[in-house]
């Protein structure tokens, strides 16, 4: 007889939050990957072009750790017109002895929200300045408010810039952020102003040209770009990771194939077979991240495997604690 836990998106708010737990969490998914033998196959993608969708199947074992997910995350963007979240899915996580599924994490794209979010800390703690207070976000969906809220637990934000191509959502966005985190969060029309004097710059897009133009950027600022996770997406000119002290990937195999690395190798500005460090290796102490103040720094994160199946087992352990979820019993 096997046991399954069966867990809502409810249950799992309740229990898995953005802290510094989960941010934990997902900067040891990242050490794992530079420092042990972690299997992740390449991320398996679906496109469906006519209703703007795509789905992402994600999984990785990572050794020492009991339980493997696998993640199916549909992405459709016409969805808000029909009065739907763009994003949903779920987690199914198994024993790595036994193959047996141990848990269904039925979060409807939450807990990717949630590890999305805090793989931006990490990457917030590990490349941009220490004093950095100033955030400007690209986006004003779910995952713009959490990028801010992620910003907050590694760094001292005192004010953020909003920009999204819908005005009105940037101004709604930064609304509900000042009330929430009460700090001074304001929209900005124009992209080149939202970044000026910016210590930290977030894009969260699904954009397919790029926001970010080299003439925006300046000395000590610090980029992380979460939206291209597939061929087509781009956020920041390539011309600015060739202008970079440093580029950081979160695995530098899908960043050549699908982050923003990939349109500056196909703009000719950097080199396919040039070294790329990995995120996990300056965690792990094995690369340098910011050598200076005034170094500008890039964070490429197109989201892995390891990032899923380390807040799914997160979430395994926390309903365990709580007594939460529906067994369900075979």
């Amino acid at each position: 007889m096997s046991r399954m836990t069966i867990l809502t998106e409810a249950e799992l708010r309740e229990i898995v939050t953005l802290d510094l737990d989960a941010v934990a969490c997902v900067e040891n998914a990242f050490r794992a990957l530079a420092t042990l033998p972690v299997a992740m196959p390449p991320i398996l993608r679906l496109d469906i072009p006519e209703h703007r969708g795509e789905v992402d199947v994600k999984t990785a074992y990572v050794p020492g750790i009991d339980g493997f997910a696998i993640k199916i995350s549909p992405g459709f963007f016409d969805n808000p017109k029909l009065g739907l979240p763009s994003v949903n899915g779920m987690m199914v996580l198994l024993s790595a002895k036994t193959g047996l599924v141990e848990a269904l994490l039925l979060d409807n794209g939450y807990l990717t929200d949630v590890r999305t979010a805090a793989a931006g800390a990490v990457a917030a703690k590990h490349l941009s300045r220490p004093d950095a207070s100033v955030a400007a976000i690209f986006g004003a969906g779910v995952q713009a408010s959490l990028q801010l809220e992620a910003l907050k637990l590694v760094r001292p934000i005192t004010q953020a810039r909003i920009w999204a191509r819908d005005a009105a959502k940037a101004e709604v966005a930064a609304a509900a952020l000042r009330e929430r985190l009460g700090i001074d969060v304001r929209a900005v029309s124009d992209a080149a102003n939202a970044i000026a004097g910016a210590d930290i710059i977030v894009t969260t897009t699904p954009s397919t040209e790029p926001l970010i133009k080299a003439g925006f950027v300046s000395a000590g600022q610090h980029i992380t770009a979460m939206g291209s996770d597939a061929e087509h997406k781009n956020e920041i000119a390539p011309a600015i990771l060739r202008m970079a002290d440093l580029y950081v990937a979160d695995s530098a195999k899908q960043t050549r194939r699908l982050g923003e690395l990939r349109h500056a190798i196909a703009a000719g500005v950097m080199a396919a077979d040039g070294e790329v460090v990995e995120l996990g290796q300056i965690i792990a102490g094995q690369k340098h991240g910011r050598c200076s103040a005034s170094d500008i720094t890039i964070a490429d994160l197109t989201g892995t495997g390891v990032q899923d199946t380390a807040i799914a087992t997160l979430a395994r352990d926390r309903a365990l604690a709580a007594n939460a979820g529906t067994i369900f019993e075979s």
